[in-house]
């Protein structure tokens, strides 16, 4: 088993057995959709109403059958891609033109932290109301 984790998401892959050197990431088409929202379509691999042309030479290295090479997918996107030594953890980055619109909105990522009695608070339970923010670091 692998975990792939992208956009907060965790999902345990199986991978494809018949590929065993590890240097390439394979998984379900419906895995990739599940962790990433991308699907691959005639047109090349799309999101929502965007789509990215793929080359059909680059299409024969990435996919076989149902099984996509996201690892390759993901650097054709331009976005980085990360793993562990042993190749049983990866990480798929977002682009930097996503993370660039994310900060010009000015919209803080919604996040969860315990308060002094450990009760769970979200930033997304204060959406529309003025929240002050106070940390506190040891080092």
């Amino acid at each position: 088993m692998t975990t792939v984790l992208a956009a907060g998401c965790e999902l345990e892959v199986q991978g494809d057995g018949k590929r065993n050197d590890q240097t390439q990431l394979w998984m379900r088409a419906e895995e990739l959709h599940t962790l990433t929202g991308w699907d691959l379509k005639p047109e090349g691999l799309c999101k929502d109403e965007a789509c990215v042309p793929l080359a059909p030479e680059s299409l024969k290295e990435m996919v076989d059958g149902e099984f996509i090479d996201a690892s390759s997918l993901w650097q054709s996107l331009d976005r980085p891609i990360l793993h562990d030594a042993a190749r049983k953890t990866w990480m798929l980055g977002e682009g930097a033109s996503d993370r660039s619109r994310q900060l010009e909105s000015l919209q803080a990522p919604d996040f969860s932290l315990p308060d002094i009695d450990g009760r769970m608070h979200s930033l997304s339970d204060h959406q529309g109301k003025k929240v002050l923010l106070a940390t506190w670091a040891s080092w």
